[in-house]
C-alpha cells in the first residue's frame, strides 16, 4: 500500500491539535511546579542548617541499614567494603537479605560476616525472587531477632541497594532530622559517566531534575514524599505503626515499588516526611544506573507498573486536593510518555518536510508549544549543569528524544504486563536490573578539588579561598596556607581532606591503644612511613597517619602483616601525640 505525502500530511494535521493541547497543558503544569520549587529553594537557602561539626558531634541513634539482594554476589562485597570505610557514623549495622536458592550471594555475605562485626546475613524463608518488599520484610524480621538476642534497639531503619555509594555524612543527616521527622529521604543521583552513554545520560537528566524540582516542590505543597528506595531513613516507631496496622507488613509485598508505596502509607498514618534538599555539599546517595536500552526499559517498566498502575489500583485518588494533584502528576506519564514519542515522530516528519521545502503549520498553539518545549529543555539543562557540569548538560536536549523513546516503550510494556498478570491471576514478581558497583577509579574521578570541598561544606567562604589562592606560596599546600593565615584550623582541614578522599578520620584516645597493637608493625617501618597501628578488628589492622596513603605505602606496610590494612587520617598534632607516646625519639 502506497502512502502519499498528502495522506500523511492529513494524518499529521489531525494529530497536531490534540497533541498541541496536551503539550501546552502539560507544560503549564510543569511551569507551576518549577515556580513552587523556586520558592522552596529560596526558603531552604535562607533557613538555618546544622553545621557539619554539629552533625558529627550529635549523639548517634542506633541505625540498621537493610539491603535486599537477588543475584548480587558480584557487587555486595565491594559495596560493604567501600561504605564501611567511608561512612563516618559509627553506631550502625548492615543487615543483608538473600534467598536460599541464591547460594553465590549467600556465600559472599557469609564471608563479609566473618570480616565485619556490623554485617549480618538475613535469609528469607523461601526461594526467590519474590518482590523486593517481601525481601525487605524478612530482613526487618531478622533485625527484630537480632535485637532480642543482643538486647539492642535500632531507632532508625535505612534502606539501601547493593550498588549504592553512601555519602560519608548521610547517616548523620538522617540521625539529625529524625528528631522531628518519621521519614528522611537523602537525595539520590547517578554517578558520572561519559556523555557518550546516551541511555545512562537519560537517568542523569531525569534524576537531577526530579531531585532538584519535584521532590522539594511536593514537600513544600504538603503532599506525601515518596521514598526513593535508597537513602531513605525511617524512624522505628513509624515502621512499627505500619506493621501493627497492616498485619506486620512493614513493606507491602505485592508492590513492585514499595518505596513509593511506603511514602504514601506513612503519610496516611500522619508521619512527617522530609526530603533533604540538594545542597552544594553534595550529600546524596550515588549509584550506577542501567546503560543499555534493554536494561533501562526493563527497569522503567517496573517503575511505571508499580507507581502508576498498582498504586492507582490499590489506593485510587486518596487524600486532599494537593495529594490528588501529585498522584495525577505521578500517573500522567501513562499518557505523557506515548505522547512524547508521538511528538518525536511528528517533529522528525516536520523537519523532513521543511528540508524538502514544504510549508509547516504556523499558528498560536504551535508557537506556544515550541516556546514551552524550548523552556523545558533549558530548565533541565540548567539542572544538569549545576550538578554534572557543562559538558554533560549541553547534550541534554539530544537525550530528550532518547528519553521519550525509552519511557514510551516502557509504558506500553507496563500496560501489557499489568493487565496480562490480572487476566492470568498471577502476582507481579521482582523484575530487577543487573547492578554494577563502581571501581575505585570511578570514585576518584568524581572527587572535587580540595578548595571546593572547603567552600561547599562551609569551612571557608569563596572570597577567602580566592584570596588564599592568590597569595599561596609555591612550596605550601592550600590547607597549610589557610591554617597559616588563620582562616581555618588544622582539624577542619583534615575533616575536609577526609571528605574529599573518602577516608575515615580517626579520633583516638591514647589510653585505649594497647602497646601490643602498636607493635603489629616494626617501629622502623612505622616511623619511616608515618603510619601507627592503633586497633585490630576482625582481620583488619587500623593505622593512623597525617598524610594520604599511596599505593606504595600500602604495598610496603602489607609486607609486615597478613591483616587487611585500613587507613585513618589524623592531624599532624594528633600524630605527634601518638608518636611521642608509642614511638622512640
Amino acid at each position: 500500500m502506497h502512502l502519499s505525502w498528502t495522506s500523511v500530511d492529513a494524518a499529521i494535521a489531525g494529530l497536531l491539535l490534540p497533541l498541541g493541547v496536551w503539550i501546552l497543558l502539560n507544560g503549564l503544569d510543569d511551569i507551576f511546579v518549577d515556580f513552587v520549587a523556586y520558592l522552596a529553594a529560596r526558603r531552604n537557602a535562607s533557613s538555618v542548617r546544622p553545621s557539619r561539626r554539629l552533625l558529627l558531634s550529635e549523639p548517634q541513634k542506633p541505625i540498621a541499614i537493610i539491603v535486599p539482594l537477588w543475584n548480587e554476589a558480584a557487587v555486595i562485597a565491594r559495596m560493604v567494603q567501600q561504605n564501611s570505610s567511608s561512612i563516618l557514623y559509627s553506631n550502625y549495622h548492615i543487615f543483608v537479605g538473600a534467598y536460599p536458592n541464591d547460594e553465590p550471594t549467600l556465600n559472599e555475605i557469609r564471608k563479609l560476616e566473618t570480616r565485619y562485626a556490623h554485617v549480618h546475613l538475613a535469609v528469607c524463608p523461601h526461594d526467590g525472587p519474590t518482590s523486593k518488599a517481601d525481601c525487605l520484610n524478612w530482613i526487618f524480621q531478622n533485625v527484630l531477632a537480632y535485637e532480642q538476642a543482643q538486647a539492642v534497639h535500632f531507632e532508625i531503619i535505612v534502606t539501601h541497594d547493593a550498588e549504592d555509594v553512601i555519602h560519608s555524612d548521610a547517616l548523620h543527616w538522617i540521625n539529625h532530622y529524625s528528631d522531628d521527622y518519621e521519614m528522611v529521604q537523602v537525595p539520590v543521583l547517578p554517578l558520572p559517566k561519559p556523555i557518550t552513554d546516551w541511555t545512562y545520560g537519560v537517568y542523569v537528566d531525569e534524576f537531577t531534575e526530579y531531585q532538584t524540582r519535584d521532590m522539594p516542590a511536593r514537600q513544600a505543597m504538603g503532599a506525601f514524599v515518596p521514598s526513593n528506595g535508597v537513602g531513605a531513613g525511617f524512624r522505628r516507631d513509624a515502621l512499627d505503626a505500619l506493621a501493627e496496622a497492616d498485619e506486620n507488613r512493614v513493606f507491602e509485598p505485592v508492590c513492585l515499588t514499595e518505596d513509593y508505596e511506603n511514602g504514601l502509607r506513612l503519610r496516611a498514618h500522619g508521619a512527617r516526611q522530609l526530603f533533604v534538599p540538594l545542597q552544594a555539599n553534595g550529600v546524596a546517595t550515588r549509584e550506577y544506573f542501567p546503560d543499555t536500552l534493554k536494561a533501562a526499559i526493563r527497569q522503567k517498566t517496573r517503575w511505571i507498573t508499580g507507581i502508576a498502575l498498582q498504586t492507582w489500583e490499590r489506593h485510587g485518588w486518596i487524600g486532599g486536593h494537593v495529594q490528588k494533584y501529585w498522584l495525577w502528576r505521578d500517573r500522567k506519564g501513562l499518557v505523557g510518555s506515548p505522547a512524547g514519542l508521538l511528538t518525536n515522530l511528528v517533529f522528525a516528519y516536520g523537519l523532513v518536510r521543511w528540508l524538502l521545502g514544504a510549508p509547516i503549520p504556523d499558528n498560536l498553539l504551535m508557537r506556544a508549544c515550541a516556546v514551552i518545549g524550548s523552556y523545558r529543555m533549558l530548565y533541565r539543562t540548567i539542572c544538569v549543569w549545576r550538578i554534572f557540569g557543562a559538558g554533560f548538560a549541553l547534550t541534554t536536549p539530544i537525550r530528550v528524544f532518547v528519553a521519550n523513546f525509552i519511557n514510551s516503550v516502557a509504558t506500553f510494556l507496563a500496560f501489557q504486563r499489568f493487565f496480562v498478570a490480572k487476566l492470568q491471576g498471577v502476582p507481579l514478581v521482582w523484575v530487577k536490573t543487573e547492578h554494577a558497583y563502581p571501581c575505585q577509579s570511578a570514585l576518584i574521578r568524581r572527587k572535587a578539588r580540595f578548595g571546593e570541598v572547603l567552600v561547599t561544606h562551609g569551612y571557608i567562604t569563596e572570597s577567602e579561598l580566592q584570596s588564599a589562592l592568590a597569595t599561596q606560596p609555591a612550596h605550601r599546600r592550600i590547607g597549610e596556607h589557610l591554617v597559616a593565615r588563620g582562616s581555618i584550623d588544622e582539624e577542619a582541614v583534615y575533616e575536609a581532606l577526609c571528605l574529599q578522599q573518602m577516608l575515615p578520620q580517626a579520633r583516638i584516645d591514647l589510653d585505649d591503644v594497647p602497646r601490643s597493637i602498636v607493635r603489629a608493625l616494626p617501629v622502623r617501618v612505622a616511623t619511616e612511613l608515618q603510619w601507627i597501628p592503633f586497633k585490630v578488628d576482625l582481620g583488619r589492622l587500623f593505622v593512623a597517619g597525617p598524610e594520604l596513603p599511596t599505593a606504595e605505602t600500602r604495598q610496603k606496610l602489607q609486607q609486615f602483616t597478613s591483616l587487611a590494612i585500613e587507613f585513618h587520617l589524623v592531624t599532624p598534632a594528633q600524630y605527634r601525640e601518638l608518636a611521642s607516646q608509642f614511638l622512640p625519639a
